[in-house]
């Protein structure tokens, strides 16, 4: 039986592995499109060998439902850890939100190719992964809903706030201001657009002046 310092070692190895592939693939299907990009070039350009793709997904379709669910997983993750870190700070249920907003431009900043994919599939409806893309959504959208329901709950936010709608705005409005600032407005700061993001979220959702 292998010790648990070697399974360990292994494991990292191999999540190393997987994730040269999700970068690999995620760089291609952004650059090439999903039909174009071939399982060789993908191996190619992670630097390992074709039957290493295939030793950890069973096909390109597999590998690319598995990147959508890593990255979808990851911007969960950086959203509700900046809600977390505002509550533990003492701040309000806004300034939770304004921080989400920042994690997810500082996300999109990181993963600009991610992201556009993501944006992209969102619209398609003849996918095999369609309904894995909308329970990873979901799972996006959830944190800012339970960071919504807490404020209205605390009387800090409207009781008349659509929460599922409002949520998926919000999320909605990250990435698409996003996208437009890295594709049309590049010379400008994280810090700028999110302190514009920032402005509109006191306005529309605290109602502040």
């Amino acid at each position: 039986m292998e010790s648990s310092s070697s399974t360990g070692a292994v494991g990292g190895r191999r999540e190393a592995t997987r994730q040269k592939l999700y970068e690999a693939a995620v760089t291609l299907i952004a650059e090439q499109g999903f039909s174009a990009t071939t399982v060789d070039e993908i191996a190619e350009r992670a630097g390992v060998a074709k039957g290493t793709v295939y030793y950890n997904f069973a096909s390109k379709s597999v590998l690319f439902e598995e990147l959508l669910r890593h990255g979808v997983e990851l911007l969960t993750a950086s959203l509700r850890e900046a809600a977390e870190r505002t509550a533990r700070d003492g701040g309000s249920k806004v300034d939770a939100l304004d921080a989400m907003i920042r994690a997810g431009l500082v996300f999109i900043d990181r993963y600009p190719a991610f992201t556009q994919l993501y944006v992209a599939e969102l619209w398609r409806t003849n996918r095999a992964w369609q309904s894995t893309l909308m329970v990873v959504r979901q799972q996006a959208v959830a944190v800012v809903e339970d960071v919504l329901r807490e404020g209205m709950a605390s009387g800090e936010l409207s009781d008349e706030i659509d929460v599922p709608l409002t949520a998926a705005a919000l999320v909605g409005m990250v990435l698409v201001a996003a996208l437009d600032w890295q594709s049309f407005q590049p010379e400008r700061s994280l810090d700028d657009v999110h302190s514009a993001l920032s402005r509109l979220l006191q306005g529309r959702v605290s109602g502040g002046r």
